[in-house]
C-alpha cells in the first residue's frame, strides 16, 4: 500500500485527490491529512477517510476538530502548530505527499517533503516562484521525485522527451506554450472589469476552484504566476514561455520542439486528471473523469491575450526576467490585493495597480535561504498595504 500525505486536504484539490484515493483502496490509503483552519470540514474528511493522524496549523482550529472527532469515536491523532503541517510532510509512513496549501504558507511544508526524499505532488505554485531554487535543491538533495500537478505543468511534463529531469531544459524543446482559459472576463469590456464584484470575479466558467485562485484566473496573474513557475521546473528563459487564450480548456498546454512538431495534452477541465497522472506516474489509473468527446467538442479556440485589459500578466512576466526576490515580491503582492478585493476593500481594477506600486520597489538578484525568502515576502507585503491606502485615498478624491 502507498500512503498518502495531503497537505491542503479542505481545499477542491485535497477533495480531489482524496476522491481519486477512494477509488483505488487496494493501491493507496491515506496516512494524514492537514489544513489550516477549517476544522468542520477537515473533521469530515478525518470520519470518512481514517487517516492516522491530522494537522492543523491553528491550535484554536485544532482542538475544534479535536472535540469533533471524540464526540463521532474517532481515534485519529491530532496535532497543531506552526511546525505540525511540516511534520506530516517529513513523515515516513507517507510515501506520497500532495503539497495544495495555498500561498506563501505551504512554502516550508512543501520544502519539507521534498527535503524528505518524498514524491512530491506539487500544487502550491507560490513555493516555486517564491523560493524555486531553494525547492529544487530539496528535490535535488533529498533525491525527491516532484510531479507538477496545475493541469498546465502536469501537460507539459506529460509532453518531454523521455528522461527529461525538473529543473533541466529538456533536449530538442523549443518552447512551452501555456493556455489559458480566460477566466470570467474574457469577453468583458474594461469599464465592465473595473466594477466587477467578487461572486462575479469567482464565478469561473470552466474550473472549479478557490475564490484566490479564482481571482488570479479573472486577473491572469494565475497564468503569469504559472509562467515563472514553468520557468524553474522546466529550466525555461522567460522569452521561450508563451501564453495563449484557449477557452475551451481542453488542450493544457503545448510543448514546442526545435524540429517543428508540437506536442499537447487534451482532457475534460478536471483536475482529477493531473492528480491521478501523479499519483500513478509512470502508470495510470483510473481518475472518474468524463472522457473527451473531441466532437462533441467541436471547435479549438486560440487567441493571444490581451494585455491592455489584463495587466498582470505583463508583471509577471517582468518578475520572471528580474528572478528571485522580484518573484516573491510579485507572490505577497498579489495575495494582498487579491484578499483586499475578496474583502471588498479594493476595486478590481486596482488589483494590478497595488502589484505594479509594489513592484517599482522590487529588489532583483536570488534568495539565498528561507530566512530571506520571508523577510522579502513580509518587505512586500507592508509594501503592498501602503498601496491599499494608495488606492482607497484615490477613490475617496474622485468621489468628493
Amino acid at each position: 500500500m502507498i500512503g498518502v500525505a495531503i497537505l491542503g486536504a479542505t481545499g477542491s484539490i485535497g477533495r480531489n485527490t482524496l476522491d481519486v484515493l477512494e477509488r483505488h483502496p487496494d493501491i493507496y490509503r491515506v496516512v494524514s491529512l492537514a489544513a489550516r483552519s477549517d476544522a468542520r470540514r477537515l473533521a469530515e474528511l478525518c470520519l470518512r477517510h481514517r487517516p492516522e493522524v491530522a494537522a492543523m496549523e491553528q491550535p484554536d482550529a485544532a482542538a475544534e476538530l479535536e472535540r469533533r472527532l471524540r464526540e463521532a469515536g474517532s481515534a485519529v491523532r491530532v496535532t497543531s502548530g506552526p511546525g505540525s503541517i511540516e511534520a506530516l510532510a517529513r513523515d515516513g509512513a507517507a510515501d506520497v505527499v500532495m503539497a495544495a496549501i495555498s500561498g506563501a504558507a505551504g512554502l516550508r511544508s512543501t520544502l519539507a517533503a521534498a527535503a524528505s526524499g518524498k514524491r512530491l505532488l506539487l500544487a502550491n505554485k507560490e513555493s516555486v516562484v517564491m523560493a524555486g531554487d531553494l525547492l529544487l535543491a530539496a528535490v535535488r538533495a533529498g533525491n525527491a521525485t516532484l510531479i507538477p500537478i496545475d493541469s498546465e505543468h502536469n501537460a507539459i511534463f506529460q509532453c518531454l522527451p523521455t528522461g527529461a529531469r525538473i529543473g533541466e531544459r529538456p533536449a530538442g524543446v523549443r518552447r512551452l506554450l501555456l493556455t489559458a482559459s480566460g477566466g470570467p472576463f474574457l469577453e468583458w469590456t474594461a469599464a465592465a472589469m473595473a466594477a466587477a464584484t467578487p461572486e462575479q470575479a469567482c464565478a469561473h466558467p470552466r474550473w472549479s476552484m478557490g475564490r484566490k485562485i479564482s481571482v488570479d484566473s479573472a486577473t491572469l496573474m494565475n497564468k503569469g504566476l504559472e509562467l515563472i513557475e514553468a520557468t524553474v521546473l522546466f529550466g525555461m528563459e522567460p522569452r521561450d514561455v508563451t501564453v495563449v487564450v484557449h477557452p475551451q480548456s481542453v488542450v493544457h498546454s503545448l510543448v514546442e520542439f526545435v524540429d517543428g512538431s508540437t506536442l499537447a495534452q487534451l482532457s475534460a477541465p478536471d483536475m482529477r486528471t493531473p492528480i491521478a497522472h501523479g499519483l500513478a506516474w509512470p502508470g495510470r489509473v483510473s481518475a472518474g473523469v468524463e472522457f473527451l468527446d473531441l466532437a462533441k467538442v467541436g471547435a479549438l479556440e486560440f487567441r493571444a491575450p490581451d494585455r491592455a485589459r489584463f495587466p498582470c500578466l505583463a508583471l509577471a512576466e517582468a518578475a520572471a526576467r528580474a528572478g528571485g526576490a522580484a518573484c516573491a515580491w510579485l507572490n505577497a503582492a498579489d495575495e494582498v490585493a487579491v484578499q483586499a478585493f475578496l474583502d471588498k476593500q479594493l476595486n478590481f481594477e486596482d488589483i494590478p495597480r497595488v502589484i505594479e506600486g509594489v513592484m517599482h520597489d522590487a529588489p532583483g538578484g536570488s534568495l539565498s535561504d528561507l530566512d530571506e525568502v520571508f523577510a522579502a515576502d513580509g518587505a512586500a507585503r507592508l509594501r503592498a498595504r501602503a498601496e491599499l491606502g494608495v488606492c482607497r485615498d484615490r477613490v475617496r478624491s474622485s468621489l468628493a
